[in-house]
């Protein structure tokens, strides 16, 4: 048998580099065929990535907490003393130097500069946040600089389009000089952000717990949400009484088709209803106007041992409750098993979490960007009601939606609650 490379393939769009958190086997470990041998954490998940043929690890060419590009050779399986080829290009994270010229591409004519007295970014410095190996060869070839490209990917990130976008401007701007016509003045960017307070150190005695990179992206991803929808909070009590019924009537018919009946996929259920019935709540919001989302595609936030990750049900709309039961024990149990892929992530036009799971009475959770709201169901508990004056027991929660005010007023986002509360109580 022929030493054979482990890879890391592409992990769906958008996803250019992984980091490599944790090897599951040691060269010379014994390893079967399709068995995890590292895990890849990306900003979005952490997946195993598995043997395609089985053998001896020979080789981890990655260490621990290092950043790699797709394509990058991570480890070679073969045979206990089978010699190997090392001679595999070493890593390299994708901060790539946007001054390095490609020997394969010739140079591009250099683009002309804004004229003096034209706005730019304000940026004095070299740019140095990270980009794709794409994004660096076509700076590179047009001569960008950086610095002045306003970035409109995932928090602030340059994209290819960005810098596209930015050489089409300034070779319109340079023809139009060449024909003595007045430069179009080039609107100005944003203002740089305030200095960030100074950064908080350790003392005696302190533990540092390093960021990991799901951790950091949770953390830009919570403050960017706030500083995006001005957030506001409607709190609605649901009565549970006819889905408990319902769910135990039904539970064990559910379990011979091979889907463990929950609340949540009660819950979800009842809100793709709504989601219907109020398509504004799924929506996103966009300068020129509200964009209203054709499809309804469910995010459940899940609490895993790394952070907090938010799966996706596709096209709950076109779900039975069956088939949002199969789909929520499926999406639950890869999460926990760190099984989901990037596509698994993706594409959410609203989101749910229920926090009840761990005793929480009710929440305020923060807008998942850039949907619309989230709305969040505390744990089911038998509480007090009042029914015709007469004094009953009911299994009963508190249910929160947090929405953007920019697209939703509170009216309209408290008519989107009650729908599904009609639903939940009403359930047959």
């Amino acid at each position: 048998m022929m030493a054979t490379k482990i890879i890391l393939h592409e992990m769906g769009e958008g996803v250019i580099e992984g980091t490599v958190s944790r090897w599951l086997k040691q060269p010379g470990d014994a390893v079967a065929k399709y068995e995890p041998v590292l895990e890849i954490e990306t900003d979005k998940v952490t997946t195993e990535v598995t043997a395609e043929e089985g053998g001896t690890l020979l080789e981890a060419l990655v260490p621990e907490g290092k950043t790699v590009p797709v394509g990058t050779v991570l480890a070679i399986i073969g045979q206990s003393g089978e010699e190997v080829n090392s001679s595999a290009p070493p890593a390299e994270t994708t901060q790539t130097a946007v001054t390095t010229q490609p020997t394969t591409s010739p140079p591009a004519p250099p683009i002309v500069a804004p004229a003096a007295g034209h706005a730019t970014n304000g940026h004095t410095q070299p740019y140095t946040g990270r980009i794709s190996p794409v994004v660096g060869r076509i700076a590179a070839e047009h001569h960008v600089d950086l610095a002045r490209v306003t970035g409109t990917g995932r928090d602030g990130r340059i994209t290819k389009k960005d810098v596209l976008a930015y050489v089409e401007q300034l070779a319109v701007s340079n023809e139009q000089l060449a024909m003595g016509k007045e430069e179009p003045a080039i609107a100005p960017a944003p203002l740089p952000p305030r200095s960030p307070a100074p950064p908080q150190q350790p003392t005696a005695g302190d533990t540092l717990v390093p960021l990991t990179t799901m951790r950091r992206a949770i953390a830009e991803h919570m403050v960017r949400s706030k500083h995006t929808s001005p957030h506001v909070t409607t709190v609605f009590e649901f009565d549970f009484t006819a889905v408990a019924a319902h769910r135990a009537a039904h539970k064990a018919r559910f379990a011979q088709d091979g889907a463990n009946l929950t609340f949540t996929a009660y819950i979800v259920a009842a809100t793709v209803e709504a989601l219907k019935q109020h398509p504004m709540v799924n929506s996103i919001w966009s300068d020129d106007g509200v964009i209203l989302k054709k499809e309804i595609n469910i995010g459940m936030a899940a609490a895993i041992e790394e952070g907090l990750i938010v799966p996706v049900i596709k096209n709950a709309d076109s779900l039975n409750l069956l088939g949002i039961a199969r789909a929520v024990n499926d999406l639950t149990h890869r999460a926990r098993h760190k099984q989901l892929k990037p596509g698994d992530v993706q594409g959410g036009t609203f989101s749910i979490t229920n926090h009840g799971v761990s005793g929480s009475l009710f929440a305020t959770p923060i807008i998942n960007q850039p949907q619309c709201g989230i709305l969040g169901t505390g744990i089911i508990e038998k509480r007090v009601k009042v029914i015709n004056d007469a004094i009953a027991i009911r299994p009963m929660a508190f249910v929160s939606f947090t929405f953007d005010h920019r697209i939703l007023d509170g009216a309209t986002a408290d008519y989107f609650v009650g729908t599904i509360k009609q639903v939940i109580e009403n359930w047959k």
